[in-house]
């Protein structure tokens, strides 16, 4: 068995909008100890976009010599069977489940082009996506505080501590309304909440982060600065954390997590339900 790969192409390929080719991919690859030179190819719905992407592999595996990844998810019969003459490894990131499945149900499946990402019947699922990614940007980094009835959930904390990626990152995958604020050094001399959060205390959340990491993040920023000093970082976050203690907010660290994590861990700790898939 090979042991160390240095680097490896990697083709993500559908009929629709790749996306589910991209987690999957991504979360088994990142259980390995190689970089990923990576494409994604959305939409192949034709012979002509199928050919493209097999002279792209084709052109991978001459180079390099090796056979490039390929994970992929195709509906119509022809585009697959062509794709799966190039010389790579394939795997399909649905087949498994799906058979399975049929199997578990006794039922055979009807495969539909786009079918998880189209708009059709789950219009209303679409346009609350859509409702909730317009709400959020337009409560992003405590730009307005207004209609705070209306939002799911409020995440407080430093700025630079994950706090809009999150945000989005909920809105645009659940479907969530989210507000975020960042503390200012206004707030952390008076130490104490905006008169605006108390009435919504059930939908506060705090992110915070290590003072090593938030340095090293803001001064990428700002380097040499004030705002991204460790003793600025350091005293920002004691005085946050406190006051997250103190108000009983609930918080995580984000230091060590992905959009992904921070994201589904906040679901687990307040009970939110994802309102799209």
């Amino acid at each position: 068995m090979q042991t160390e790969v240095q680097s490896r192409d990697v083709f993500y390929v559908s009929d629709g909008t790749a996306i589910t080719c991209q987690t999957i991919g991504h979360t088994v690859l990142g259980q390995f100890p190689f970089s990923v030179n990576q494409q994604t190819f959305p939409f192949i719905e034709n012979e002509d976009k199928v050919e493209d992407v097999v002279k792209e592999i084709e052109r991978s595996y001459n180079q390099s010599g090796e056979k490039p990844l390929v994970f992929f998810s195709m509906v119509i019969p022809e585009a697959k069977q062509r794709l799966l003459t190039a010389n790579a490894l394939f795997y399909d990131v649905l087949d498994t489940m799906v058979n399975l499945v049929e199997k578990d149900l006794n039922l055979e499946a009807k495969p539909k082009l786009q079918r998880s990402h189209s708009v059709g019947k789950d219009h209303e699922g679409y346009f609350d996506r859509i409702a909730a990614i317009e709400y959020t940007l337009a409560h992003d980094d405590g730009v307005s505080l207004k209609g705070l009835e209306e939002a799911d959930l409020i995440l407080l904390g430093v700025s630079r501590s994950g706090k809009t990626p999150t945000s989005l990152y909920m809105a645009m995958q659940f479907g969530l309304r989210v507000v975020n604020y960042p503390f200012i050094d206004e707030d952390i001399a008076k130490l104490r909440l905006l008169p605006q959060f108390e009435i919504h205390r059930h939908k506060l959340f705090g992110l915070t982060i290590d003072a090593s990491r938030l340095t090293e993040i803001r001064s990428n920023r700002l380097a040499g600065s004030d705002y991204a000093s460790a003793a600025q970082c350091k005293t920002e976050l004691n005085s946050v954390e406190s006051l997250f203690r103190r108000e009983a907010i609930p918080y995580i660290n984000t230091s060590n997590m992905s959009v992904e994590e921070i994201s589904t861990r906040i679901l687990e700790r307040t009970g939110l339900k994802r309102r799209i898939f």
